[in-house]
């Protein structure tokens, strides 16, 4: 029972991934050097005001707390990023392992964009007004055939994403949780 308490699932390593990442966005936020540099380019500023540490911010045990939330960090993107190549998961006859399902995901998210683009695009023909005359300019690619082409590919994201996220609720990484 003891060993399940070292263990999380790859989704809650995520959220915790995330949570982290908030915290030492706050801390590092908090610090003067970051006060200064924020202030340097602000447009709001005042010259003439003058700032101290509250009496209950302690800078030493902030910095403290920075450097071990980023160990933390780190360790648990180790820690995930080791699942996510030894995992594998089934995505149209080829196994591959999480890391690259993942890029694989993204790819066709842009794709998805892209062919929303031409699916836009196709819907009307340009018309070039000539001589007195009307000169059609055809689509390289027919408006069905675009929309056919973006539908496959958000199927294929949308099946690729479920296996990926079911993949995170059945996948343990080693990592103590707080």
């Amino acid at each position: 029972m003891e060993n399940s308490k070292k263990k999380l699932y790859l989704y809650e390593a995520l959220e915790l991934r995330a949570e982290y990442d908030g915290r030492i966005k706050t801390l590092k936020d908090c610090l003067p050097e970051t006060r200064r540099n924020r202030d340097r380019f602000s447009f709001s500023r005042s010259d003439d005001s003058v700032c101290r540490n509250s009496p209950d911010f302690d800078i030493v045990f902030a910095r403290d707390e920075l450097k071990k939330l980023e160990y933390k960090r780190r360790k648990l993107n180790n820690a995930i990023q080791k699942t996510n190549f030894d995992h594998q998961i089934d995505f149209k006859g080829e196994m591959l392992n999480l890391s690259e399902s993942l890029e694989i995901r993204k790819a066709l998210n842009l794709q998805i964009g892209e062919l929303h683009e031409q699916v836009v695009n196709s819907a009307y023909q340009r018309i070039i007004y000539k001589e007195g005359r009307d000169i059609v300019e055809e689509n390289e690619i027919s408006y069905n055939e675009n929309v056919k082409k973006l539908n496959e590919t958000r199927l294929d994201f949308r099946d690729l994403n479920r296996k990926l996220r079911l993949s995170s609720f059945q996948k343990m990484i080693d990592f103590q949780d707080e």
